[in-house]
Parts: structure tokens; sequence; C-alpha cells
């Protein structure tokens, strides 16, 4: 069939689709007679409802049915016909100028944009790298053996120092007043180890078994506790005990304890430096990654279907939904989240999505099965059995679109890297683990 299509503003297009009554009335009939087999109306055996009443009861919505069928058949057709890619579901709305005996409808979409990518040789982009020194493995060393300490209780005439557990009751209150979370009773925590905000840390620094204080203690205008972020509070604080941590010994006991096999420090090094460098190979990965995508998002050319936008924002909508439910939110699916919240997210990701696909196809950058194989067998290596997590993310084709989706944006992150005006910056190790 010859199908015309009208532009009407940048991607958004439009068809006319006509169907002869005849065929409708035809397929109508036929579903009709298909359904009296079996519907059944009160004083008539199965089977044997008349077609008239068969008609009054469904002709209606079988009618709908056979519409939406038929025309959604004639709409891939005309746009397979006229070569377009449609993105999103088209609207379709009645045409009243329909030739005698015919029925027209006008499908209204967008179509997927042209995509100009800029000129990646002109570009300059900053990768990163870092190396897991002596010193980071003696950190995570460190945090391995304060995972396994063990306390024991400080003589009376010692007070808290850093390092030590202490149990103490606080009663915390703003203008006079108690507020809600400001009041607990054997509460524990480190000194020194960032569990409190400082100025209460600070005052607890020194005191005795027994001994009670009372301090002021400002909160940062960004605290979590809205309710009294920013607000000065007077704390009282009595310390009931304190214990002194010991930190288990750099030695082969403890090697073994962590479940080294070789059961040597030089084994547990060797293990925690290769832990590390696989941390340290995602986490750069992921930072380079993001500098490609800001890069390809600022300068590829594109027009945006509005589409795709809208859909994507209903995602992620639902993603939120799922992620308080998770939480424990009452009612999470029936909370008012406006989908126009997540607009500008959505719509970096949509362009993001069309720009990498084009990079993709225009480039042979698909994730080949080696590369797959190769990133679930880094993933597994993290966990105690990798066998069965490999076998976890092979069964699940889910879970393999995810793995395949990383592959592809490192395989564009690695391309992209190659065409542009590279700077190499090394970055220091507690940087890279600290950025959010």
């Amino acid at each position: 069939m010859a199908v015309q299509v009208e532009t009407l503003e940048k991607l958004e297009r439009r068809i006319t689709l006509t169907l002869p009554a005849t065929t409708i009335n035809g397929e109508v009939e036929t579903r009709l007679k298909k359904l009296a087999r079996t519907v059944k109306a009160d004083g008539f055996r199965p089977g044997k409802v008349p077609m008239s009443v068969v008609a009054q009861r469904y002709g209606y919505s079988v009618q709908y049915e056979v519409v939406n069928d038929k025309v959604g058949q004639l709409f891939d057709q005309a746009t397979r016909e006229a070569q377009l890619r449609v993105a999103g579901a088209p609207r379709i709305t009645q045409n009243d100028k329909a030739p005698e005996g015919s029925l027209a409808f006008d499908a209204t979409f967008e179509v997927y944009p042209e995509v100009q990518l800029g000129d990646l040789s002109a570009a300059e982009l900053e990768r990163v790298s870092t190396e897991v020194t002596e010193a980071a493995i003696d950190r995570t060393i460190e945090i391995l053996r304060k995972q396994r300490r063990t306390f024991g209780l400080r003589a009376a005439a010692e007070g808290a120092a850093e390092g030590d557990r202490v149990t103490i009751d606080f009663e915390g209150k703003i203008d006079g007043e108690p507020f809600s979370g400001g009041q607990a009773s054997d509460f524990q925590f480190i000194v020194g180890e960032g569990q409190m905000l400082a100025q209460f840390d600070e005052a607890v620094r020194g005191m005795k078994a027994g001994e009670s204080k009372t301090f002021p203690l400002q909160f940062p205008a960004d605290y979590q506790g809205q309710e009294v972020a920013g607000k000065e509070a007077d704390f009282l604080v009595t310390v009931k005990k304190i214990e002194a941590g010991h930190l288990p010994a750099v030695d082969d006991a403890l090697a073994k304890a962590l479940g080294i096999k070789e059961g040597s420090v030089e084994a547990l090094r060797a293990d925690v430096k290769k832990n590390l460098e696989r941390e340290v190979k995602f986490r750069v990965q992921a930072r380079n990654k993001g500098a490609v995508m800001d890069l390809l998002a600022r300068t590829a050319t594109l027009d945006i279907p509005n589409a795709l936008v809208a859909a994507e924002s209903d995602r992620l909508v639902d993603q939120m939904r799922a992620n308080l439910k998770e939480r424990g939110f009452k009612d999470a699916d029936k909370l008012p989240i406006p989908a126009e919240n997540f607009k500008e997210q959505a719509e970096r990701r949509v362009r993001l999505g069309l720009v990498v696909a084009e990079l993709v196809r225009a480039n042979g950058l698909q994730a080949k099965p080696e590369q797959l194989q190769k990133h679930i067998e880094e993933l597994s290596q993290s966990y105690e059995k990798p066998a069965e997590v490999m076998r976890w993310y092979l069964g699940d084709r889910q879970r393999m679109a995810e793995v395949e989706a990383v592959v592809i944006e490192n395989n564009v992150s690695e391309f992209v890297l190659g065409q542009a005006k590279v700077i190499d910056k090394v970055l220091p190790f507690d940087e890279l683990m600290t950025a959010s």
C-alpha cells in the first residue's frame, strides 16, 4: 500500500490508516460466533445462546478489540513500508473524513532521531588511574584487624581514649525541651571512629566510668535529622562502662582466621592486594566511563523523543516506589510521585542511550561472548563461591542483559578514550575510594 507520512514537528509524524468496514464487520462476526460457543446466559444452555443476544451483550467490546487489532496491524505494516523507526506507542484518533464504506484513523507518533556525534578527536578527556600501594594494603589489613578486635574493661581510674568502646546513657534538649532521637540508654560507640558527631565524641574522651557531664552540641545545618539541623542542643551524658580495644596481631593466625588457605602474612597481603586491585579497576572504569558519558552528552546533537522521556520518567517513578517499599514505607505504590520530578534525569538517560546505540552500531562495539564471560568471572571473584555466582548470572536472562549493558558501555568508553585527546591523571588511592 502507498503510505503518506506527514511531518508535524521535529520527530513527530502522522499517517492515516483506512480500513474497509467489511473487514471489521467480518472479523467481529467471526469472533462473536466463536464466543457464542462458550457464553452463558440465563434461560439458555451453554452454546445455545442466540447470536442476537451475544451481539447485544458483547458486540461493542468485540468491535473495539477488532478495530484495535486491525489498526495496530495496519500501523505496523505502514511504518515498515515507510521504513520508519517508531519511538514509543502511537496516539490513535478517528478521522471523520473516511471514504464511504470505510473507517479511517490518524496515527500520530514520534520516530527515532538522527544522531550527529561530535568530533571526538578534538575533545579533551581526563583519564584517571590509581595504584594499589603498600600503604593501602596496610590500611585494609588494619580495618580487618578492627573487625576482629576484642574488648576488655578499663581500670576505673582510666578515662575513655581513642579506640575504646564506651557504654553511655544520654539525653539531649533544645531550649530545655527533649527532642525525638535525643535520648538513649546503654548506648555503645567506639571513640574516634566517626560514629558520633565530633563534638559528642570529643566530650566523652577522658571521662571515667560513673562520671556524668553536660555539654553543648551544635548540629550541622545539613544534618540528616531536619528537625534539629542547625540547632544547638544541651546533652547530659553518663559513662557506664569503658572497654579498651585489643587488636589481633598481624600474623599467620590472623591470616588463617581470615580464610587464607596458605595461612601466612605474605599470602594475606597478596589476597588483599588482589581484591583491592579488582575494586580499583571497577572504580576507575566507572569514573572514566562517567567522564566519557558526560562528553558524549555534551557534544552529540539530536532531538529527543518525548515518548521515550515519558516512558523513562515512569520507569524511574516505579523504581523509586520499589525502593521505598523495600525500605518499609507503607503504601509505597500509592504515594504521589510526579513523573515530572524525573524529567531531567530521564532526558539525560534517553539522550545517552541513543548516542551510545549509534556509536555501537557505527563502530561494531557490541558485547562479545568472551567479554561477557570475562566480566562475570571478575564479578564472581569477590564472592566465596565464584562458580555458584557465575551460574547465578548465566541462568537468568535479565541479569545477563544487565551484564551486557555494562560491557557495551565499557566498549564505548574504551573507543572514545582511543579517539579523544586524553589527559592522564594519577588519582591517589584514598581519593578514589572515598569518591561518591
